[in-house]
């Protein structure tokens, strides 16, 4: 089953892109449907690929690298949740920015999209 993209994007909560110590996240939140990601694509920021080892989910608190989702340990995409996708590594220059996401998720195969953000600044940055 293949979802369209204009769908998938409304996963992510928009103006949630910030910068943070230590690198960058944002939030999506799952209004579709419980689901499994037994596996996630590499993450791209303006078209640059961000390694799976500096990506991490977090959920509760609990932060799971986007390297060690698996069948056997996958991400629970839980209904009404919020997801961070927390990424190590630089600060991303404020403005905005194209970020693609995509996972394999049990059952419905390779859902990808990508949303336009801008970096909102807090204090935490």
């Amino acid at each position: 089953m293949q979802v369209p993209g204009f769908l998938l994007r409304r996963l992510y909560v928009k103006g949630s892109l910030r910068n943070v110590d230590g690198g960058f996240e944002f939030d999506l939140k799952n209004s579709l449907g419980s689901g499994y990601a037994e596996r996630v694509l590499p993450l791209t920021v303006d078209g640059i690929e961000i390694a799976t080892t500096d990506a991490r989910f977090v959920v509760d608190g609990e932060g799971t690298p986007f390297s060690e989702v698996s069948a056997e340990r996958p991400v629970t995409l839980g209904m009404n949740r919020t997801v961070t996708m927390a990424v190590r590594g630089a600060a991303l220059a404020p403005g905005k920015h194209k970020i693609g996401i995509g996972f394999v998720v049990t059952g419905m195969g390779e859902m990808a999209f990508d949303v336009t953000d801008a970096i909102v600044e807090s204090a935490r940055a």
